[in-house]
């Protein structure tokens, strides 16, 4: 994951064919028809960027669709926090998409085994996480690299981020925030209560993580990648994808490493 400057994404090309897409909310709608009155609609497929108009929810969905494509996102706040997103400033798109620093995104990839013997795959961008379903506590063993590394964690749940999605359920669970620069996967008990001092653990981003589910019976788990939720799981298997990529574009100073940055002296 790698931040770069004018010039960088674009080669000094000012970019002119834009593609819009909004949430569904109404400010968002109300930018949509004020936008792509000012700057015209281009097919996806056609464009030199995508802009997103919404929150980070709907920008997260609009992410996941550029992976298997080069199309750079460019996020314009029209939801509540915005980490992902720039400010709503309408004029001179173009000028700003060309001087915007481009963040470079791998997500989890994600094999999830059900009781039922199903195999389910899906891709992450913020992270991966599993949490009871019953008021019963989870136990799970967490191996990685084919190494048992905790026979048997007592908890709500456990996750592994993204450094980007490290800002997210990661840091609402109380781990670390990582640089992007860092290639480090934050693994991340939820609630534990055994080992109870437990804080998790910072991975490189090499890193195979596989969870067994014990009990599954009496502690049935579910698993979620970003927007996939998986019922009744029995093990889950994760690693980056390194062979896929987004971009995600920022107005000069407001990088997303920046914004991790920032993010760490927040009280």
């Amino acid at each position: 994951m790698n931040d770069t400057s004018y010039g960088g994404w674009t080669g000094g090309y000012l970019p002119t064919r834009l593609s819009f897409a909004a949430a569904p909310n109404e400010s968002a709608q109300v930018w949509l028809e004020r936008l792509v009155g000012q700057y015209g609609q281009c097919p996806p497929e056609e464009a030199d960027a995508l802009i997103c108009l919404g929150g980070d929810g709907f920008m997260l969905e609009m992410l996941h669709t550029t992976l298997a494509r080069t199309l750079p996102v460019y996020g314009i706040n029209c939801g509540t926090v915005g980490f992902l997103m720039n400010p709503a400033v309408p004029d001179n798109l173009p000028e700003r998409l060309a001087s915007a620093q481009a963040a470079t995104l791998h997500p989890l990839r994600m094999k999830a085994m059900t009781r039922e013997g199903e195999c389910v795959h899906a891709l992450a961008i913020n992270d991966v996480f599993l949490f009871r379903q019953t008021r019963q506590a989870a136990k799970i063993r967490i191996e990685v690299d084919g190494r048992v590394r905790l026979p048997e964690l007592i908890c709500d749940g456990v996750l592994i981020s993204t450094p980007a999605g490290s800002t997210a359920y990661n840091l609402s669970a109380h781990g670390p925030i990582v640089p992007l620069s860092a290639n480090l996967l934050p693994l991340t008990p939820i609630s534990a209560f055994r080992p109870r001092r437990w804080r998790g653990a910072l991975l490189p981003s090499t890193a195979r993580v596989r969870f067994d589910i014990l009990e599954t019976d009496k502690r049935p788990v579910a698993a979620v990648a970003d927007f996939t939720e998986v019922r009744d799981v029995i093990s889950v298997e994760i690693s980056e994808a390194r062979e896929l990529h987004t971009t995600v574009l920022f107005d000069p100073g407001q990088s997303l490493s920046e914004r991790i940055i920032t993010e760490q002296f927040t009280a």
